[in-house]
């Protein structure tokens, strides 16, 4: 992370970060736009001249004064000295024909309501982020009125609409740490803490019972030569993947995912990789993908599905050569994966979207499907839809009967609409949006539920 500028003052640069986040928090709203890099999930924010983004991660740490994150891939990418032959690397192969899309008309629009039924509208404080990866409760990063904490931590229950702050302000003790980032299910949660003055990040765990947070551990720390580290919880742990940062003195230094039991004491490292892995952490649930650099002399990222008790891969998918992911993930028995930028020769695998296999367990030799719409957010499933998250809507597809539908998008937010939280295979799906208003007192964050 930048340092502070020489001479200027520690107290006016904390008071100046505190009200840009401060703003950026009251204001946030997610919007489909392209995203710089898959470090970060791109989250806009309304101005009355013009619109500017931020990311999630640049939440807390505030692009005035301190610039933007630097974007996950960018610099040299460490590699092992002994290599697989580049030929020896089997690779996902897709023929262009193989490939069905919303814009080659091979699926049809549903006539009138959308399939999903509204469970559920709950308002949150305005500016609030959400992350569903369960079906009983939502982790939220909600924003405060002031400058210490910036940020506090609560549980969503999904059935009912309460809201528990479970995380009033940071875990540290020292000056300059803030609740960063946030997730949960119905067995604990995990969060990072960091101090945007030293670069300096915290990795916490709790076990939770019934909307109520156990004990707080500290699982992992770091400095400003690693990233902050992304974050997923998963059955009945916690998950983190770290990397170096590419300015840091660490840069050859192996990116890694580790876990540890809600409540326990024992980190367990799952994956290691020579170079940045190419996603997010991403939960199903009950496990985890993540994309590894493969060992070999070409640039692969291997698409990986670990179970989350265990830590044990259970299946794999590796990309061509130099292909890089935005996002990975797995719903419904397949991988899915996103690039926001196109590739030339690349056969079915060419364009900017969000891909699938049709047929459950597919890969070379199947039909695919491609989301073909800028990529903002990784999909989920529930029931017999993929649920991505389109320019301004969230949309469904039913890779049975070839149909698609969007849901429906609240007044006064066409231009921007829902952002999708869940991920994985869910009995509900979750989004949430922005809700502005005259009133500052009015203005809220709208979370719904949606089942099929």
């Amino acid at each position: 992370m930048p340092a502070l500028a020489k001479g200027a003052s520690s107290a006016a640069f904390r008071a100046s970060h505190a009200a840009t986040a401060r703003a950026a928090a009251a204001q946030a709203r997610p919007t489909a736009r392209r995203v710089a890099g898959p470090l970060d999930r791109q989250v806009n924010i309304p101005f009355v001249e013009n619109e500017r983004g931020i990311t999630r991660r640049q939440l807390l740490i505030g692009a005035v004064g301190l610039g933007a994150l630097i974007a996950a891939g960018a610099g040299m990418e460490a590699v092992s000295a002994s290599k697989e032959a580049e030929n020896a690397v089997e690779t996902l192969e897709v023929a262009p024909d193989a490939v069905s899309s919303l814009g080659s008309g091979a699926f049809a629009a549903i006539e009138g309501d959308a399939p999903l039924a509204a469970a559920g509208e709950y308002r949150l404080p305005y500016g609030t982020l959400v992350w569903a990866n369960s079906d009983t409760y939502a982790a939220c990063l909600l924003p405060t009125e002031g400058a210490a904490p910036i940020t506090q931590a609560g549980v969503l229950s999904l059935s009912d609409g309460t809201l528990q702050v479970v995380l009033d302000k940071p875990v540290s003790p020292e000056r300059g740490f803030d609740i960063y980032d946030v997730r949960c299910n119905e067995h604990g949660m995990i969060w990072v803490e960091a101090n945007c003055l030293s670069g300096e990040w915290r990795v916490y765990q709790a076990p939770l019972a019934k909307g109520a947070l156990g004990q707080a551990s500290l699982a992992d720390s770091g400095d400003a030569n690693y990233d902050a580290p992304f974050i997923a919880a998963a059955a009945n742990r916690a998950f983190w993947q770290t990397a170096p940062s590419p300015h840091g003195t660490a840069l050859q230094d192996d990116s890694l995912l580790k876990s540890v039991a809600f409540g326990g004491s024992d980190v367990r490292e799952d994956c290691r990789s020579k170079g940045r892995m190419a996603t997010p952490v991403y939960s199903t649930g009950e496990a985890v993908v993540i994309s590894p650099r493969v060992d070999a002399a070409g640039v692969y990222h291997r698409i990986t599905l670990i179970d989350a008790e265990s830590g044990s891969p259970q299946d794999s998918m590796t990309l061509p050569v130099g292909m890089k992911p935005l996002e990975a993930g797995y719903v419904d028995g397949r991988f899915t994966f996103s690039f926001d930028a196109g590739y030339q020769d690349r056969g079915g695998l060419s364009s900017i979207g969000t891909y699938a296999p049709i047929d459950r367990g597919g890969a070379s030799g199947g039909s695919w499907f491609c989301f073909d719409r800028n990529p903002t957010a990784a999909p989920a499933w529930i029931g017999p839809y993929m649920l991505v998250k389109s320019t301004r809507t969230v949309s469904g597809v039913n890779f049975a009967d070839n149909t698609y539908f969007s849901l429906p998008c609240p007044d006064a937010c066409d231009a921007y609409g829902d952002y999708l939280a869940s991920t994985g295979t869910r009995s509900a799906a979750v989004t949430f949006t922005g809700m502005p208003s005259a009133d500052a007192s009015e203005a809220h964050t709208l979370v719904r539920v949606w089942k099929a």
